[in-house]
């Protein structure tokens, strides 16, 4: 099958399994051996499948061009489902016609399935998050004993209650520079920013912890618990995010419950046989669902591919 992807990237060709940035995005490309596209270049060849990642700030584009080169056309979730209603009146109404003309749509979890069929009527599949492991596998499991925080201090990525949540430990704190990252987060006692990193040292830096905290009420991708699992990091997360609620059972949480969250750190602090649990379930669950070859198992199920 013939894939390519559109996007807001200005780049175009294939993304090679030496890439150092190897996003979401990036990674289902690359397994899928799919070329790339701007979203609004005419593509040079005809395609059996073509894949829109809608933008986040401009979702506008000629979708006739991009029909007339594939036989199929989907779009790809970004972002949380209910994103689009941010935007101005008359692209929020472009935004469902547009996905009216989709053949079917691709999403993160069960849940925005279920979100998607209800609003458009039209058939929707889970393109489960993905890592390819080439550019990280010399990289070691949790080696340290901080903590890691999934996002910034903002309510799209719930920063506050993760840092309330990760003082629970007793023990180092770090979270990545996002592009949320709000003024005076340095001032925060007992919290160390990492620098802008690509996906490899990303991955790198997080495996020097041993415990994640990411209570970002916007369900996604959810990469971060991902990454987590592939390192045998326990993740505190909230229910509706696939990656979450699969690898991370133990300590999931419903939205909302700092209660609960508390109690989840202390026993992983103080119970060792309950924390050793918790990272052989995140890793085996990885393994189980979301490895590359899982992927491209489901993926070729999904289109009947042999």
């Amino acid at each position: 099958m013939e894939i390519a992807f559109f996007t807001e990237g200005n780049w175009s060709g294939k993304v090679t399994r030496d890439n150092p940035n190897m996003r979401t995005e990036m990674a289902w490309m690359c397994a899928l051996n799919a070329d790339h596209y701007n979203l609004h270049m005419t593509p040079n060849k005809s395609y059996d499948l073509g894949i829109v990642i809608i933008p986040k700030k401009d979702p506008t584009f000629d979708i006739k061009k991009l029909k007339d080169s594939c036989n199929k056309l989907a779009s790809m979730q970004e972002g949380p489902h209910w994103y689009f209603q941010d935007y101005p009146l008359d692209q929020q109404i472009w935004y469902y016609n547009t996905l009216q003309e989709m053949d079917f749509l691709f999403v993160h979890n069960k849940i925005d399935k279920h979100y998607f069929e209800g609003l458009t009527g039209k058939e929707c599949k889970v393109m489960p998050s993905l890592m390819i492991e080439d550019m990280i596998s010399s990289i070691p499991d949790n080696v340290g004993e901080g903590v890691m925080m999934g996002g910034n201090f903002c309510s799209w990525y719930g920063g506050f209650d993760s840092y309330i949540v990760a003082q629970q430990f007793g023990t180092d704190v770090c979270v990545p520079s996002m592009g949320r990252k709000i003024e005076g987060e340095e001032q925060m006692e007992n919290l160390t920013h990492l620098s802008y990193l690509n996906w490899t040292n990303w991955i790198a830096e997080l495996s020097k912890c041993k415990y994640g905290v990411h209570l970002m009420r916007t369900h996604a991708a959810g990469t971060f618990a991902l990454n987590c699992a592939y390192l045998g990091i326990p993740c505190i997360g909230y229910k509706g995010l696939d990656t979450q609620e699969i690898c991370h059972p133990e300590t999931t949480i419903e939205l909302g419950d700092i209660t609960k969250a508390k109690q989840i750190a202390q026993k992983l602090r103080k119970d060792e046989k309950f924390y050793l649990y918790c990272n052989k379930i995140a890793k085996d669950k990885y393994k189980e669902i979301y490895h590359e070859d899982k992927f491209n198992t489901t993926f070729q199920k999904q289109f009947k591919i042999s």
